[in-house]
C-alpha cells in the first residue's frame, strides 16, 4: 500500500474505505437497501431526462433546469454508490489513490454544481410566480442556458482546484478512511503535509458555495410563499403550498446537512454524525429529487402518460406484426 519516499515518510498508494463498519448488525441489510435506492435514483432521473428532451411541451426554462438536475443526480449517484455497493457485496474496501482522487473530484464538482443549479431553479420559480408578466423576457432560453452552463463550469472549476491541491499532499498513513467515499474531511486528516492553509481556503470555498446559494434559495422561496399567501383562492394557495413546501424541505435538508458537515467546527461530537448526515445529500437527495421536483408535476405526469401510451401501442403493433409473420 505504500512505497518509501522523502526520508522516513511513506506515500500511500491506496486507501481503505471503512464504510459503515460501525454498524455491523446492519451490514446484511445495507446492500439491498442501497441497491434499491440506486436503481430508483437512476430510473427516476433518466425518465426525467428522456421526457424533457422528447416532449415539446417541456421545452421551457423550468424543465430545462430539471433536466440538468436529473443529469447531475445521475452522475452524482454513479460517482459514489456503485463503488459502495461493490464493497458491500465483495467485502473489498480498498481503493487506489488515483481512484480516490477521481471520486473526490467528481463528487466535489457535482456537489458544487448542484448548489448553483438549485439556486438558479429557485430564481426561475421566483420570476415565474412573483413576476409573471416579466418572466418570458427575463428568463428566456439564452439566459437559462447561461445559468446552467455557469453552474456546471463553476462547480467543475472548484472541483479541479481542490483536487489538484489534494493531489499534491503526502499521505503517510494510516491508510484507513472512516467514510463510505473519499470525502475531503476524512481524507485531509490522513495527510502528513501542512494542511493549515488548505483547510482555511477550503473553508472559504465552502462558505462561498454553500451559504450564498442557500440564502438566495431561502430568500426566493420566502418571496414565493409571500406571493402565494396573496392568492385569493384557497384551493390555489393549497396547491401552490403543497409544491413549494416539498421543494423547500428538500433544499433545506440538502443545504442543512452540507453546512453541518463542511462549515461547522470539526469536533468529536459532530464527527460521529458526519457519516450519517452525508447519506442525506449523497444518497437520499438524488433519489427524492425526481419525485419532488418533477413526478408530482402535472405536465410531467401527462408527458409520462403519453410516453407510456406510445410505448404500449408500439409493443402491441410489434406483437401483431410478429404474429402475422409466424
Amino acid at each position: 500500500m505504500a512505497d518509501p519516499e522523502r526520508g522516513n515518510r511513506t506515500s500511500i498508494m491506496g486507501f481503505i474505505l471503512l464504510g459503515f463498519g460501525n454498524f455491523h448488525e446492519l451490514q446484511i441489510l445495507l446492500f439491498p437497501l442501497f441497491l434499491v435506492i440506486y436503481v430508483v435514483t437512476m430510473a427516476g432521473n433518466t425518465a426525467i431526462m428522456v421526457l424533457v428532451v422528447a416532449d415539446q411541451h417541456l421545452h421551457t426554462p423550468m424543465y430545462f433546469f430539471l433536466g440538468n438536475l436529473s443529469c447531475l443526480e445521475t452522475c452524482y449517484s454513479s460517482a459514489i454508490l456503485p463503488r459502495m455497493l461493490a464493497s458491500l457485496l465483495s467485502g473489498d474496501k480498498t481503493i487506489s489513490f488515483a481512484g480516490c482522487l477521481i471520486q473526490f473530484y467528481m463528487f466535489g464538482s457535482l456537489l458544487s454544481t448542484e448548489c448553483c443549479l438549485l439556486s438558479a431553479m429557485s430564481y426561475d420559480r421566483y420570476l415565474a410566480i412573483c413576476k409573471p408578466l416579466h418572466y418570458a423576457a427575463l428568463m428566456n432560453s439564452g439566459f437559462s442556458l447561461q445559468l446552467a452552463v455557469g453552474s456546471w463550469l463553476s462547480g467543475f472549476a472548484v472541483g479541479t482546484i481542490t483536487t489538484c491541491w489534494v493531489s499534491q499532499l503526502i499521505f503517510c498513513g494510516p491508510s484507513k478512511i472512516d467514510h463510505f467515499f473519499c470525502d475531503y474531511t476524512p481524507l485531509i486528516k490522513l495527510s502528513c503535509s501542512d494542511t493549515s492553509q488548505m483547510v482555511l481556503v477550503f473553508f472559504l470555498i465552502s462558505c462561498i458555495f454553500l451559504l450564498p446559494p442557500f440564502l438566495l434559495t431561502l430568500t426566493t422561496y420566502m418571496c414565493i410563499i409571500s406571493a402565494i399567501l396573496r392568492i385569493p383562492s384557497s384551493t390555489g394557495r393549497q396547491k401552490a403550498f403543497s409544491t413549494c413546501s416539498s421543494h423547500l424541505i428538500v433544499v433545506t435538508v440538502f443545504y442543512g446537512t452540507l453546512i453541518f458537515v463542511y462549515i461547522l467546527p470539526d469536533t468529536a461530537a459532530l464527527r460521529d454524525l458526519n457519516k450519517v448526515f452525508s447519506v442525506f445529500y449523497t444518497v437520499l437527495t438524488p433519489m427524492v429529487n425526481p419525485l419532488i421536483y418533477s413526478l408530482r408535476n402535472k405536465e410531467v405526469k401527462e408527458a409520462l402518460r403519453k410516453a407510456l401510451s406510445k410505448t404500449v401501442t408500439s409493443m402491441n403493433i410489434c406483437k401483431q406484426f410478429c404474429g402475422h409473420l409466424l
